[in-house]
């Protein structure tokens, strides 16, 4: 089985951001790593990892932008983490349940993370992993924000300014001077079997600051994320709509396969690209639909659509109503959006 390792597009907008910041040439450097050109709207959206990390390289080695995974950390905070992250930690009664938790719902943010808890004395080893990803460059890009995003974790039940004694990276990364200046307290360490940070066992018992706690809704298992080609196309599709989409010649080398052998796997499960495609559209467009008051015709462009009267008629042949109709039928609480792909002929763009 072919994985595809996914992030969410909230951990690309820093690097973006601080690329055109100084006048680099963000979009185009972005399209050349096959990437979304633009991030409206799209945190929770996902796009492939390594051409992810690839960029932020690219970034880094054209513009001279020093530590550029340190400088993104920086301006991600507990908000930037996914809604199903961020729920199970709110409602957790101890940090020591929320950590449990997140070790859980980890592939939310990186669909081939690995978080994972080992005592060592009188702390706790909070390790992350990215699972295949062995001998790859540069991956202490990713490991910053790993280690970032627990720490922000820690920080809901030990306070804003609680820093950890140790940050160890996976990679064969030692921080700038620069950078460990901001950590005065904190023993960086590298080349471990894993990245992470330490805790001491005596705040696993801090309850919850927000005084929230309640059961966790029981929803889809994480772990199903991006697990094949299939599953990893879903995922990935919204990200590009608002560009047209993307062909299935452009899908199949995204996900690194040839566009037969693309086209055989989404038999296999009964699909066809156009039918994934229109599906991807639907569904984008019915969640802007019903949880935005963003203008139809916006839907329409944000959604792939070219004009509003081709997506008017292509969202009644899927749901049986107008957009607008929907919007009002989803205000009252009586539409649904997830409707099943056809599977229809071609692979052309819808």
């Amino acid at each position: 089985m072919t994985v595809i390792p996914l992030t969410r597009c909230q951990f690309l907008i820093p690097f973006a951001e601080l690329h055109s910041e100084i006048g680099g040439p963000t979009a185009a450097l972005l399209a050349r790593f096959q990437l979304p050109t633009s991030f409206e709207e799209k945190a929770d959206h996902y796009v492939p990892l390594l051409p992810a990390v690839r960029f932020a390289t690219a970034a880094q080695q054209k513009q001279g932008l020093s530590e550029i995974a340190f400088r993104a950390a920086q301006r991600l905070s507990f908000e930037h983490l996914s809604e199903a992250m961020r729920a199970r930690v709110r409602h957790a009664p101890t940090l020591l349940v929320a950590l449990q938790q997140i070790c859980r719902w980890a592939p939310c943010e990186d669909t081939i993370l690995q978080l994972w808890l080992e005592p060592s004395g009188e702390n706790l080893k909070i390790c992350s992993k990215l699972t295949g990803t062995e001998g790859i460059s540069h991956l202490e890009i990713s490991q910053w924000l790993q280690n970032i995003f627990v720490l922000h974790i820690v920080r809901q039940f030990a306070g804003i300014s609680w820093s950890p004694r140790v940050i160890a990276f996976e990679a064969l990364y030692t921080p700038s001077p620069e950078v460990q200046s901001h950590w005065p307290n904190t023993r960086f360490m590298s080349g471990q079997k894993a990245s992470w940070i330490e805790v001491p066992a005596e705040l696993l018992s801090l309850a919850n600051p927000a005084n929230d706690v309640r059961p966790t809704p029981a929803d889809h298992e994480p772990q199903s994320f991006g697990k094949d080609v299939v599953s990893a196309l879903k995922l990935s599709l919204p990200s590009y709509l608002d560009q047209g989409g993307l062909t299935i010649m452009q899908a199949a080398e995204m996900m690194g396969v040839s566009t037969r052998s693309l086209q055989r796997r989404l038999s296999l499960a009964g699909l066809t690209y156009s039918g994934l495609l229109e599906q991807a559209r639907f569904n984008n467009a019915a969640k802007l639909l019903g949880s935005t008051e963003i203008k139809i015709i916006d839907v329409a462009f944000s959604s792939g659509y070219a004009d509003p009267a081709h997506f008017t008629r292509a969202f009644r042949r899927i749901s049986g109503c107008t957009p607008r109709e929907f919007r009002q039928r989803s205000s009252n609480g009586q539409a649904t959006i997830d409707r099943p792909a056809s599977r229809s002929n071609g692979n052309r763009r819808a």
